[in-house]
């Protein structure tokens, strides 16, 4: 976070929900989290809790966090939450409420991280509406100006909208306008929606119900583009009054689940504030080791270089809800000590440059009373309070301020995220399951083996010199053509399979792969299957190494390129190709998706594992870090404060290993532990036990 007003390392929690934690505990509690080296609270502002009546604010208790931060050297993020507007305005601006696709209102119910009124808001579609919160951000922002106790912003509470609204007049006519931008006349929009009796734009609807279809892509696009419009909206307008302040934002790490739905784009949000975060659990999300990484990597890569923090990180239990049922105590459920210390240190060795807890105490009220909080119910200081007061104080100490000059070095390979797949997907299937399945098991593959897989979107493929494409089975032309352009320009594509068999519009290619891709993976289709459900047990061989496949499966006959897999029934699976100065290899099916689904147990790999080891080798790259024991996990960082490894055991045991640093990145003579374990090197080579459940940072010397 870059403004002046905050700490080099935020590191603290979320505090005031109204009406939570009790008032006469709030002077000890600051005194207490100050103590325990935080330096950051956020709160949530709460329009309808604030603005009582119209034009008449009660600002007494919020004013008095700021009062108390100030007093105790710590910095407010203010949270503001026009999501809950007034009860008032419910009924002043009654045609302002959200409406479903079955045309029902949505009324005003009770938040449940907050248990206070006016969730989930109106439709900032309508003018009216707009500017009475435009009026409450306004007055919020000029009253706490210049404030000793303020840091800034979150604009955007967990970045997303609701999955089935709005279908308001108001939306409407804001869709109507964006499609005549973007068509221009209603006889092309007929055309490209095939719907060919318009006769004026009143004729036009959002799709009550959606398919595989132009209009669902364009409204699924529509809603996404005018949610981030909205955040840049609240973004220009708390600067405009108070140019000092940071402005930030944190969304959910659900890109690959959530986009088309409701909107969760990380690469969007972040592109709007000065510093990007998210919130996440192990508790809710799975305790799997690549689970997390692979959020922190995704607002890593998002954020595009900005500093991100791990927003709403969990240190305590979480009772009762839905994604907790059935699963044991240790996964998360019930946060111990050693988890904490896990979790913490994994999103710093990501890169995260602040964190907040989700709760500095529990909630009192609720469907989520006593979660999360590190402190007890009562506000008394815990075992994992303490665990929480160590890794602050040495976050924020200044002998650690080397450490955070240097940022995660870049992947070996960058994993594709192309926004119109995922879209296209939802649209054709209800949900995007094989689009996140296809996702994450490419990168689990490359997780397994060590291999720091990057999150890449398309915009930014020239990034990288080597990038792996999950389930491609929709790209528009243009995105087609630019990796096309990329792999001629001298880079190495691995592309799984279906590659823009639907292309602009979802129409389907008549020649496949699509867009002239067939010239640049030396290949023409020769037989396909949709048949997900057939092919949960799909196996292919690449080059003598078995893997599996899954949702789809497409066979070539190669053309300019070379075999390099078959199916069990002989059919080509898998195509090797050289296209200008650089090479291709087409997969014909979702191997991320197969392997994802077939993990390997214990000290066994998946036999999808090497696969994705070799893939470095076919493209000639070496390996940043590799590990003796398949359970460690290690990253580099890299910058103006040095050399630094990160080595995670998320085993309930220590683990002695030993760490090959590619020996391109340089040698090394000593090396210094700053937490965890003592550890020896050796030029390339370190070696350690690593400490169960816990982290090593070690500086690299030369």
């Amino acid at each position: 976070m870059t403004s002046r007003l905050l700490p080099k390392f935020p590191y603290g929690a979320v505090y005031f929900r109204k009406s939570n934690p009790p008032r006469e505990d709030w002077e000890r509690d600051y005194k207490v989290a100050a103590e325990d080296g935080m330096n950051i609270f956020r709160h949530w502002f709460l329009w309808s809790a604030i603005e009582i009546t119209p034009g008449l604010f009660d600002w007494e208790e919020y004013d008095r966090q700021l009062e108390l931060a100030a007093a105790n050297g710590m910095k407010t993020i203010i949270a503001e939450m026009i999501t809950a507007a007034p009860e008032w305005a419910y009924r002043k601006f009654a045609h302002a409420r959200l409406e479903t696709n079955e045309g029902q209102k949505v009324n005003s119910h009770m938040g449940g991280s907050c248990v206070t009124g006016g969730f989930p808001g109106l439709c900032l579609d309508n003018d009216d509406y707009k500017s009475a919160a435009e009026t409450f951000l306004r007055a919020l922002a000029a009253r706490y100006k210049g404030h000793p106790g303020l840091g800034g912003y979150d604009i955007w509470n967990e970045c997303n909208i609701g999955h089935n609204v709005c279908y308001c007049p108001a939306t409407m006519q804001k869709f109507r306008a964006w499609l005549k931008a973007r068509y221009g006349d209603l006889r092309t929009l007929g055309k490209a929606w095939q719907r060919h009796s318009f006769a004026e734009w009143e004729d036009v609807e959002a799709p009550r119900h959606q398919g595989p279809y132009p209009d669902t892509l364009d409204w699924l696009q529509f809603r996404i583009e005018n949610a981030y419009s909205l955040m840049r909206w609240r973004a220009e307008l708390i600067r405009s009054i108070d140019a000092e302040c940071a402005i930030t934002a944190h969304g959910i790490a659900r890109t690959f689940h959530g986009l088309p739905s409701i909107a969760t784009d990380d690469w969007r949000a972040a592109a709007e504030v000065e510093s990007y975060g998210l919130t996440w659990g192990s508790s809710r999300h799975g305790d799997e080791p690549w689970k997390q990484v692979h959020a922190m990597d995704l607002v890593r890569a998002a954020s595009r270089g900005k500093p991100w923090w791990h927003a709403e990180t969990y240190a305590g239990p979480l009772w009762m809800q839905p994604q907790v049922i059935n699963k044991p105590r240790n996964e998360g459920r019930i946060a111990s000590v050693e988890d904490i210390r896990y979790w913490d240190m994994t999103s710093f060795m990501c890169g995260a440059s602040g964190m907040l807890y989700l709760r500095w105490r529990p909630l009192l009220d609720g469907p989520l009373f006593g979660a999360f909080g590190s402190y007890g119910m009562d506000g008394s200081r815990t075992p994992r309070s303490e665990m929480v007061s160590r890794i602050g104080k040495w976050a924020t100490d200044a002998a650690q301020e080397r450490l955070w000059q240097s940022r995660p070095v870049k992947g070996e390979i960058g994993i594709v995220f192309v926004p119109e797949t995922e879209i296209f997907l939802y649209a054709q299937q209800g949900d995007t399951k094989y689009y996140a399945q296809s996702m994450e098991g490419a990168y689990q593959g490359f997780f397994d083996n060590n291999i720091q897989a990057d999150w890449v979107h398309i915009d930014d493929i020239d990034q990288y010199d080597l990038l792996y494409l999950p389930i491609p089975v929709m790209l528009n032309q243009q995105s087609a053509g630019e990796l096309k352009a990329w792999v001629a320009n001298g880079g190495k594509l691995i592309s799984e399979g279906c590659p823009a068999y639907f292309g602009d519009r979802g129409h389907v290619g008549t020649r496949q792969p699509n867009f002239g891709l067939d010239e640049m993976f030396g290949a023409k289709e020769s037989y396909v299957e949709f048949t997900p459900d057939l092919l949960n047990d799909l196996r292919i061989n690449v080059a003598g190494q078995p893997v599996w496949g899954g949702i789809f499966l497409q066979a070539y006959q190669p053309t300019t390129g070379k075999a390099v897999g078959w199916y069990e029934d002989g059919q080509v699976a898998a195509v090797e190709n050289v296209f200008g100065k650089g090479k291709t290899l087409l997969l014909g099916s979702m191997i991320g998706a197969g392997h994802g689904a077939h993990p390997g147990q214990g000290f066994k790999p998946a036999i999808s594992t090497p696969f994705f080891a070799r893939l470095l080798h076919w493209a000639g790259k070496n390996q940043l870090v590799v590990s003796s024991d398949p359970r460690i996990k290690a990253r580099l960082h890299r910058g103006a404060g040095g050399t630094y490894l990160w080595v995670a055991n998320p085993t309930r045991q220590p683990v002695p290993v030993r760490l090959e640093v590619d020996a391109e990145l340089g040698r090394f003579s000593r090396c210094r532990s700053l937490w965890g374990a003592q550890a020896s090197c050796q030029g390339s080579m370190v070696e350690l036990t690593a400490p169960a459940r816990d982290m090593n940072v070690i500086e690299l010397i030369a």
